[in-house]
């Protein structure tokens, strides 16, 4: 799925970069890895994906918060807007993600994903409306 996700997004050509697939991060002698890493030429900032085989978990949701966290701190520069988490799962306790994402600041979001991939049009649609209006 990761390397149908990938080629799709990079077939995209609206501002998408691929930075990097199991991006590593180490923090205080730990190793993370950040399934799909982009970085918007447009929006200015990255956009990091994690894909849950399964339910999402609100330690899911936490641990793509430390990666936003990381990614504002350790790797964007000046002028980098916040970054944006996607969490993709196959399915997600709508209530569970409720409460996990509450407080957060960051741009994070939770999503369940299909186990194919739809036709590029609605996926272009979809990712549009994600993208002009993140909080919303």
């Amino acid at each position: 799925m990761i390397d149908n996700l990938e080629h799709f997004l990079l077939e995209l050509g609206q501002g998408f970069a691929f930075v990097g697939r199991q991006y590593k991060i180490t923090l205080a002698n730990r190793h993370f890895y950040v399934d799909l890493v982009f970085y918007h030429r447009i929006l200015k900032c990255f956009v990091l994906i994690d894909l849950k085989q399964g339910e999402v978990e609100h330690n899911d949701i936490g641990q793509m918060n430390l990666y936003l966290n990381y990614f504002t701190k350790e790797e964007s520069v000046a002028g980098d807007n916040p970054p944006i988490g996607l969490v993709l799962g196959t399915y997600n306790d709508h209530v569970l993600v409720e409460y996990a994402l509450a407080g957060i600041s960051n741009q994070l979001f939770v999503s369940k994903y299909m186990l194919y991939l739809p036709d590029k049009e609605k996926l272009i649609k979809e990712l549009n409306k994600i993208l002009e209006n993140p909080n919303g």
